[in-house]
Parts: C-alpha cells; structure tokens; sequence
C-alpha cells in the first residue's frame, strides 16, 4: 500500500513540476497577448527610429521605448549600446530602462508600459520584472533574433512565469516590419562582427 502511494506522489510531483513552468511563482497565469492597434502604431514607430541607427557608426536593429501606461506619454528611446559604450550588459531595453529610472529618480517603472523591437532576452526581461514594468511589447521573436546572432533562447514570457512578479507579455507586433531592421544591407557587416567577436 504504501509503495502505491508513492508511486502516486512520485506521478503527482513530476506533473506539477512540468506544469510549474506554465505559471508564476503566485500560481497565477500570464498570458501573452496580441497587440492592439495601438501597440502596433507604437511599434512601427520605434522601428522608424532605430531605423536611424542604420546611417550611424553603430547601427543595430535593437530599440526600445518606454510609454507611461496611464496617459501613453512618452518617457524614453533608447537603442542598443553594446557597441557604442563597450557594455555587454547595454541592450536597447536596459538602456532604456536605466535612462528611464535615472530621469524619474526612481528604480521603479511601476505604472510604464516598454515597447521593444525585438523580444527581451532574459537579461532584459529580468531587468523588466525587476523594473516593476507593467507591460513588455515587443516585435520580432528571439528565435528571429537568433537567425542573425548569439541568443538565449528563453521566451520572455517564461521568464515572467518563473518570477513571482507581474508583468503581462505581448507579442510578436508587427514583427515583419521590425525583421526589416535585421535585414537592412548596413547590419551584414554588423552580424559578422558580432559573430566573430561572440557577441
């Protein structure tokens, strides 16, 4: 008898820790959702301007926008800095993030909604949750993403399921127009680069 029970405890654990995955740390679900016209207007926006960077000396398809939720007033742009600032850690969402916190004086964006071109790696979406950040929207998928260079292939949804915190994850928007970014003629060279100094 006590062998069968076991064994029952043993089915009953190994389904909750594949289940574990699907949900928060709280136990509540977050879903991924599509985006609203809204969302992608905004969206094709912040493609218009990273889209900039291509006639720089450091162009990157990586931009990011912050939005405060409650009025949709702009906060912050910010594009990736790898390059330009020698910071590993400076991808568009973190700078962002960090010029976002340092104009406010705060080390929360509770109440601000990031609009990104690409979808948060986990560095970045941890960054998000840890933020306090309401919503993350993002473009292109990090499976596009990996097409082109060195990825951590986490959804940025999973990484929100395995943190006790709250964020609501959408995307892809407008994804076709953001892969554009990482198919503009100026970030061939870019890619090789990136690949060849493992970055």
């Amino acid at each position: 008898m006590e062998s069968i029970w076991n064994r029952r405890s043993f089915v009953c654990s190994v389904a909750l820790g594949m289940a574990a995955p699907l949900l928060g740390r709280n136990g509540q679900a977050s879903p991924v959702t599509t985006g609203t016209a809204l969302d992608a207007e905004r969206i094709r926006s912040l493609v218009a301007f990273t889209m900039e960077t291509m006639t720089s000396p450091h162009p990157v398809p990586y931009g990011a926008e912050i939005f405060k939720t409650a009025t949709g007033e702009s906060l912050m742009r910010a594009t990736n800095a790898v390059g330009a600032e020698n910071d590993p850690s400076a991808h568009g969402e973190v700078h962002a993030i960090r010029l976002a916190c340092k104009t406010l004086g705060t080390p929360s964006l509770k109440g601000y909604t990031l609009y990104t071109t690409c979808e948060p790696c986990p560095m970045c979406m941890s960054c998000c949750l840890w933020a306090r950040i309401d919503r993350v929207v993002y473009g292109a998928t990090v499976a596009d993403a990996a097409k082109y260079g060195h990825q951590i292939l986490i959804p940025s949804a999973e990484v929100q399921r395995r943190s006790d915190m709250a964020c609501i994850v959408v995307g892809p928007v407008e994804r076709d127009r953001c892969l554009e970014l990482f198919a503009h003629p100026a970030m061939e060279a870019v890619f090789k680069k990136w690949k060849a100094a493992g970055a």
